[in-house]
């Protein structure tokens, strides 16, 4: 279950900040896009997701070699309620709309394994 402190400190973070908006804005994303997105190394990215998959705010599946990351469905709308106002705010402000720009670039439209 998700609960208050969760959101809080997923949102503390500015990497963690721009993980979720970036998945809330496209759905799903493989790791590598994400990390292409952020321009950070990938070890930094995957100890972030890990942070917000033990706090049940993203969920994973693996597809081959490639790790995908959602915003966990199970999210109570609240939650998503917190985020999408987060997304409003950011939308406009950087590093959220280049993030969005080079995630649009990297993927092509299509992710890197369906």
């Amino acid at each position: 279950m998700i609960d208050v402190a969760a959101i809080a400190n997923a949102c503390a973070d500015e990497t963690r900040r721009r993980i979720l908006l970036l998945l809330l804005a496209q759905g799903e994303l493989c790791v590598c896009d994400l990390f292409g997105a952020l321009e950070l190394p990938q070890p930094k990215v995957s100890r972030h997701l890990a942070v917000l998959r033990d706090a049940q705010l993203v969920v994973s599946r693996r597809h081959g070699t490639w790790v995908h990351y959602r915003l966990n469905p199970d999210m109570p709308l609240w939650a998503l309620q917190i985020l999408a106002a987060l997304a409003d705010g950011a939308a406009r402000s950087e590093p959220y709309r280049s993030d969005r720009e080079r995630v649009k670039r990297a993927c092509g439209g299509t992710p890197c394994a369906a």
